[in-house]
Formats: C-alpha cells, structure tokens, sequence
C-alpha cells in the first residue's frame, strides 16, 4: 500500500466498521438493559399487586378467577394454581417442574421472594422470562402466581423501522463517500502537486515551484519547498556563473603563456625581446597560481569545520605578523602602518585563517590606496568581543557596489585591469573564514576619501 489515499481509505473503512461493531454492542446493551429489565420490573409489579390480593389461607377459587380475570385485559400471561404441578395444564408448551422450582427456588418462595427465570422455548423461537411469586401462610407455600412473556426479538422491535434503517444507513455512507472523496482530493491536491515538482526539481528543472494554498501543515510544507527551491536554483546559476567566471580570469593568463612560449619557440620574438616576454609568462603563471589557490581556499568551505582545532591566539601578534609580511609591499608606494593595538585580546581560531583575513584585507587597503598615504590598524574590545577596523585613505567604494564586493570575482571597477585590480576573491574568502569564527564583516566606504574595514570576532573565554 503505497499511496497516501490508499492509506487514507483504510483508515475510514476501519473507523466505519469500528462503528458499526460499537453499534451492535450498544444495541444489544440497550436491549438486555432497557427491554429486558424493564419488562421484568413491570412484571414483577404486577405479580406484587396480584400478590396482594391473597389474605392467607387456603388459595380460594373466587382469587385465582379474579386473577385470571385480570390476566385477560393483561399483556402477561398470568396463571394462579394451588399446586406448581398444575401448570403444565395451564402453558403452551412443556415445564420441567423440577427444574422450575427446585430446592433452592422453594425455599426463596416460602421465604416470600420472587423467582424469576429467562431460557429459551423452542414452541416460540425466542426467550421466555417468567415471574414466580408465592401464596404463603405460616411458612406454608399454598399457591403462586405464575408470569410469563415471551420476550421480542431486536429485529422484531424494529421491524417497521428496519428498511428505513437500512436505507438511510445506505444514503448515508454514499453520500459521506463522496465528500470523503471530495475532501481526500482537496486535501492531496497539494501532495500531488509537490510530488510532481519533486520530480521536476530531480530532473533538473530548478524553476518549479507549487502554488501555497492553505495555512496549515501542507501548506507549510509547499513554502518550505518553494524555499528549498529558491536556494537550489540560486546556488545553481551561482555555481554556473562562478565557472564561467573561473573559465573567463583563467582564459586570458593560458593565451598570454600559450603565445608567447609559441612565439618563443618559433623564433618570432627576437632575443633581446625574449626576456621581457618570459617576464610576461612567470607574471601570469604566478596570476594563474595565485587565482588557483584562492580558488581552493573557496572550495574547502564545504569541508568540515572542527572548532575543537582552534587555538588561543594573541590578536596583536597575529596583526603585526601580517603587517611584516606585507611591509614590503607598502614601501613600494611609500605607504605607512599606523598601529594601535590592544594587547590582552585573545581570541579563538585557526592561525593560518585569520592571517589570510588580515593578509587580504590589508593587501586590499595598499592597492587602493594613493601613494604617501597611510593605513590604519586598531583594536579594542567591545562587548566581549574584538573589535578590528583597517581603514585607508585611498579612491573608496561607490554606495551601491558596497553590497557585492563580498561576492566572488566581484570588481568595483569593471574596467580595471586584473594586473592591479587582483582577482575579486580576495573579501569572498575574508568573509568566509569570519563567519567560521562566528564574526562578522562590516565595510563602510566614501568615494575619494577612503574605505574602513571593520571585523569583529569572539573573545576566548576564560
């Protein structure tokens, strides 16, 4: 049984039939409870005001006609005899007197009790119930009244009403069948739906989506899809976009490289021309080298990430390591460092990451920067956090590029050449080791004016 309706449809038969077996039971309560009980207490009143008649003594003939007379505008059959012999004489069908009034029965008759009994006569195809109650003097059982009923059967009690019964309960279940069809097709409308677009998203088709029509939990499900949907289909032109972008950076180094070795080696370039020409091929290979690893600092995002592998690092220290690394780089534009750093942070994460950030950050902050100007490096604790802010005084960002620059192979400039304008990887992979480190990234930037840089990461706890 795989289908949903299927599951559905089993689900109300077994309800259905659960009703009907509950239903039975409680008719058949309702009958020993109501009919029967009920017709044995009318039974036994009427035995009692019989009963009372009698004054005591020998049972007179004058009180059993009286008896019988009643018995005549009665629903019961009522027999009054001296002796419990003589009932055979007075029944439509056989007593066993000892089993009627054996031992047990006598002594509850002499003792001024009713005896009642219900069995089944074959003459009458149905249960009989029969009320006994005695004539008594003197612990002296001088007669009884006899009382019996042939109880109705539940099929008989209802026999007017039976095919009404039947055929409402019919025009019921028909007519409940189809709004339960109805309804099963309202409800998985919505399941149909999502399944078929479950497929088309499997075959490729990220542009499915399902119309929302309900609140509730199928509805949920349907926004959560249409959600699902979005991501996948954005990471799906992002991947497609970020492979024709690799395609395009890495086809210009492979021509440059590509001619001039051919050039080269086919003598087309002359011998004093030639070193300028490998100079141009060890620039774009060191390009290309440089643009490969970033690319693989990009990929290793979807590796796992182990906070449990961090180590306690000193923020200055880190800070001043970069600023070594990179002090060459400045003096070529005559830039200078202008620290100030706090000592005491310290915080969590991998020493190699955090450098690249730094490393990145502040590459950045010397490219765009004019010559003889200077950078800013401080640090401060805010609110149990680090606070690192690197500004510039360099050509800024424009407002509306601020957005994007954290985008892979985004350039402010599109007209920039790649020599001076780096591959536009460099705050894609700043942001993605921040938010490893549970931080965040702010840039803020003014046209011609500069660009301010600031990083906040967790402080180590102690």
């Amino acid at each position: 049984m795989k289908k949903l309706s299927s599951k559905i449809w089993l689900l109300i038969v077994l309800f259905l039939s659960a009703t009907v077996l509950f239903m039975y039971i409680f008719t058949n309560f309702l009958y020993e409870q109501l009919y029967v009980e009920d017709t044995k207490s009318t039974m036994v009143e009427v035995g009692d005001k019989l009963q009372s008649i009698y004054k005591g003594g020998k049972v007179s003939d004058e009180l059993i006609a009286q008896i019988e007379d009643y018995a005549a505008y009665s629903n019961f059959e009522i027999f009054a005899v001296r002796n419990p012999r003589e009932l055979s004489a007075c029944v439509p069908f056989d007593i066993d007197y000892d089993t009627l009034i054996g031992p047990d029965e006598r002594r509850q008759l002499i003792a001024g009790r009713e005896v009642i009994k219900i069995g089944y006569e074959p003459r009458f195809e149905r249960q009989i119930i029969s009320v006994i109650l005695p004539f008594t003097d003197q612990n002296r059982l001088e007669g009884i009244i006899y009382l019996y009923y042939p109880l109705a059967k539940i099929s008989e009690l209802a026999k007017e009403e039976v095919i009404l019964l039947i055929t409402g309960a019919a025009m019921f279940l028909m007519v409940a069948a189809f709004f339960v069809y109805c309804g099963m097709r309202k409800i998985l409308r919505p399941l149909s739906n999502l399944q078929q677009a479950v497929h088309q998203m499997a075959s490729g088709d990220y542009g499915t989506r399902v119309e929302v029509t309900s609140k509730d939990e199928i509805g949920n499900l349907s926004a959560a899809f249409n959600q699902m949907a979005n991501s996948i289909q954005k990471e799906d032109e992002a991947q497609k976009s970020f492979l024709a972008t690799v395609s395009h950076e890495l086809r210009t180094p492979i021509s440059y490289v590509k001619g001039y070795s051919e050039a080269i080696q086919q003598g087309v370039i002359e011998k004093e021309k030639q070193g300028e020409a490998i100079q141009l091929i060890v620039r774009e290979s060191a390009r290309m080298e440089r643009l490969t690893n970033e690319l693989m600092q990009l990929a290793r995002k979807e590796q796992a990430f182990n906070p449990s592998e961090m180590e306690p690092l000193i923020l200055a220290e880190t800070i001043r390591d970069v600023l070594t690394l990179l002090e060459q780089q400045a003096r070529v534009k005559n830039i200078q460092f202008v620290q100030t750093l706090e000592e005491e942070l310290i915080i969590m994460g991998f020493e190699e990451k955090m450098k690249q950030v730094f490393i990145n950050t502040i590459e950045n902050a010397i490219r765009y920067s004019n010559d003889g100007g200077s950078i800013y490096i401080e640090s401060n604790e805010i609110s149990k956090s680090a606070s690192i802010t690197i500004r510039d005084e360099g050509i800024g960002i424009p407002n509306e590029d601020l957005p994007y620059v954290t985008e892979r192979f985004y350039r402010v400039n599109k007209a920039r050449s790649r020599s001076d304008g780096g591959s536009g990887l460099g705050l894609s992979i700043v942001d993605q080791i921040i938010k490893q480190h549970n931080g965040s990234l702010t840039i803020q930037s003014e046209l011609n004016i500069g660009t301010s840089v600031n990083i906040t990461l967790p402080l180590m706890e102690e």
